[in-house]
């Protein structure tokens, strides 16, 4: 279905005979001294920006500046064949479980601030593992994993500390969100800043990305250094509303567009933090023994000055720019540096591959979608995944014209809005979302719209030759969309039903406080 044109103008050592090597260590290193915790087991530090784009990088050709995140991705390992969700509940959620969303019944949408919904408490999550292995365990930012009972939240997940809010966003200086769904605008206004369980209202003004990477710094240089530590850093940047401190507005003054230079204001404010946060783990002595993680939640919202150039779509999407991430690894414990890694890694990955990484064990989880990745990161071997499931949500747009194609609907059903890749196909069908190529505003290009015959609702592509999504190849493979068809059917067999509740009107802050906070 091919969108409107309107789509393209309304447009992230402890024995003695070592003790001469450590002070040769602490003499070469002008006296600072690096700091491991006494079980050897690695810091974990994991930025998740918030609809951060594919072209919002600078090593992807970005006009944004970026030079924090550069310099980390170039010492690391760039991941350039990673995928993340299109939107931002399920990407967290299959973050914190190493599952995909079909298996837990939050395959449709996000949890909207007014539902009674959240990831299931027999979900085991990320950090009660680590922290069963001994780690502290930190959140500072974005929850969004359901609040309304107060055992969806972080605190009752396995962190130990929470700053941070509990819906999907916010003004970034008030902290105060306008909560509905669709369908459903009751014109609700709250506070959702909390420090543990405590609302914190003394920081109306302060932007959200300083504020957030200060508190970062405060759990760093409070660590306890027989402790290991897992500090998971969900910013608010890059989301909408678009707001910035005027320095960093200036600093774009030449680019025309208002969301894309607000946008750009709002990025290297991030990259800034970032690279205070970084500054933080080398003062106090963790980055030697500490994994950084940086990854998008989703790709850009062109509506908000995001960009995903040259990729196909964006957020919302399973066409590559809503689901294709940045993303990369640094640390000094990375056997093979400075490399760009093609591995297919997915943001269900992070769960095993962390786990392992703290010597944990997977034992006693539900089954996990997702791989350890770590040796294809660090030492650039082959990734052990082969497929990933993108989605399948048979609530998302149904389409209304449907014209018969050759596989018919025996198989799979292919109204349904899903997405699969297998090595190097990626099947789609139903609505994928909006499937437009968007330039960033500062080109000279024009949005091109798709010329997908109307009702189409089955593409298959080689996405290695292919990655803009440009030319299907559906008719000429069919063997392989029957293989994907059928790969589609097993996943949708081992699906749990959608859990998507309607409004709860006890949700309202005017009821708690003038605060959002858990109702039941």
């Amino acid at each position: 279905m091919a969108p409107s044109s309107s789509w393209c103008s309304a447009v992230f050592l402890r024995s003695r005979p070592f003790l001469p090597f450590l002070l040769l260590v602490c003499v070469l290193s002008g006296g600072k001294t690096f700091a491991q915790s006494a079980s050897g087991k690695p810091n974990i530090v994991f930025i998740l920006a918030d609809d951060y784009g594919w072209n919002d990088i600078g090593y992807h050709g970005s006009v944004i500046r970026t030079p924090n995140l550069d310099r980390l991705a170039a010492e690391g390992v760039k991941l350039e064949n990673y995928y993340i969700q299109p939107i931002c509940t399920p990407s967290r959620s299959q973050l914190m479980t190493g599952r995909y969303q079909i298996h837990f019944g939050l395959q449709h949408s996000i949890i909207w601030p007014p539902q009674p919904s959240g990831l299931p408490l027999d979900e085991v999550t990320l950090p009660q593992r680590l922290k069963e292995g001994g780690y502290s365990t930190h959140i500072v930012g974005k929850w969004h994993l359901g609040f309304y009972k107060e055992e969806y939240t972080p605190l009752h997940r396995g962190f130990d500390t929470f700053y941070g809010f509990l819906t999907g966003s916010e003004n970034h200086y008030s902290h105060r969100n306008s909560g509905g769904m669709p369908g459903f605008r009751p014109g609700w206004n709250g506070l959702d800043l909390r420090d543990q369980d405590r609302p914190v209202t003394d920081q109306n003004g302060t932007y959200s990305t300083h504020l957030f990477a200060k508190k970062a710094i405060e759990v760093i240089a409070q660590q306890d250094k027989s402790k290991p530590m897992f500090l998971y850093l969900p910013f608010q940047a890059v989301h909408a509303p678009l707001q910035a401190p005027q320095k960093y507005i200036s600093m774009y003054r030449h680019i025309n567009d208002y969301n894309r230079r607000m946008y750009a204001a709002m990025t290297t404010a991030m990259d800034e933090a970032v690279g205070n946060i970084t500054d933080a783990l080398k003062q106090y002595g963790l980055w030697d023994n500490t994994v950084l993680v940086f990854s998008t939640d989703n790709g850009g919202q062109v509506m908000a000055g995001g960009n995903n150039w040259p990729l196909r779509g964006w957020k919302g999407s399973l066409w590559e720019g809503g689901i294709r991430g940045v993303g990369f690894v640094n640390s000094p414990l990375i056997k093979a540096k400075g490399r760009t890694s093609d591995a297919l890694i997915h943001i269900s990955d992070w769960f095993p591959t962390l786990v392992g990484l703290a010597g944990g064990s997977t034992n006693g989880t539900k089954p996990l979608d997702g791989h350890d990745v770590w040796e294809a990161i660090s030492e650039g071997k082959p990734s052990p995944r082969k497929e990933i499931l993108h989605n399948i949500d048979p609530l998302f747009r149904t389409i209304l014209y449907l014209p018969p194609h050759q596989w018919g609907d025996d198989t799979f059903n292919t109204s349904m809005h899903a997405a699969i890749r297998s090595g190097d196909w990626k099947l789609l069908t139903g609505y994928p979302g909006n499937g437009s190529w968007m330039p960033p505003p500062s080109s000279d290009l024009i949005c091109e719209e798709s010329d997908d015959p109307p009702g189409q609702h089955l593409w298959l592509f080689n996405i290695r030759e292919d990655p803009e999504e440009r030319t299907d190849l559906s008719k000429k493979y069919p063997l392989v969309v029957q293989d994907l068809l059928e790969k589609l059917a097993a996943y949708k067999k081992s699906s749990v039903p959608i859990f998507y509740p309607p409004p709860d009107p006890r949700a309202n802050p005017a009821l708690h406080g003038d605060l959002w906070s858990p109702w039941e």
